[in-house]
């Protein structure tokens, strides 16, 4: 598991949207994509970090936001939109939730984005 924080771990209440999934055969562009959607998140006003584990054919991936207004935000973006619409062949399976963090603690270090 992989979680980097934009700055620090945030404090509670906050937003985690998980998208589990499985890749598909079909991944042309796929990387290309995804590179450039995560420096466009990671740039977007209420971003606050995210998390990761899996390997090149499945996955979870959860992205923390201060706000649900941050995540409709995100969500209404114009070219992550355009993502999301290839993303139907990229993954033979996919399944993304959108949960609010009411408590949260935390233990040792973390790694900063640079």
């Amino acid at each position: 598991m992989n979680t980097i924080w934009k700055t620090k771990a945030p404090e509670a209440p906050y937003y985690a949207v998980i998208f589990i999934s499985q890749k598909s055969e079909h991944l042309e562009g796929y990387a290309e994509m995804d590179e450039r959607m995560m420096a466009k998140a990671q740039a977007q006003d209420g971003y606050l970090g995210y998390s990761s584990a899996g390997d090149a054919k499945q996955g979870i991936f959860i992205s923390y936001w201060e706000s649900e207004a941050a995540i409709e935000k995100w969500r209404k973006d114009l070219e992550h939109r355009e993502a999301k619409a290839g993303a139907k062949g990229w993954y033979s399976y996919y399944h993304s939730m959108i949960c609010k963090v009411e408590s949260s603690r935390e233990h040792g270090s973390f790694l900063p984005l640079a």
